[in-house]
């Protein structure tokens, strides 16, 4: 797998991600809020199916 994730996008991901399993875990927001896991996961791989099969990528061109 091939990144596809900026480090930027990375970091925002991940911080919401962590919001939204916090508010899910204190009974804040419901069982919703769990569905952060998956921008966390993809946070932390790098690399994000959705955008693999559209072939998007917000990865700095590597020279």
């Amino acid at each position: 797998m091939r990144t596809n994730i900026g480090n930027w996008e990375r970091l925002i991901r991940i911080w919401l991600g962590a919001v939204l399993i916090g508010l899910a875990a204190t009974d804040i927001i419901g069982m919703w809020g769990w569905v952060g896991i998956a921008p966390v996961i993809t946070g932390l791989i790098g690399w994000c199916p959705s955008y693999a099969i559209f072939g998007f990528s917000t990865c700095p061109a590597k020279t």
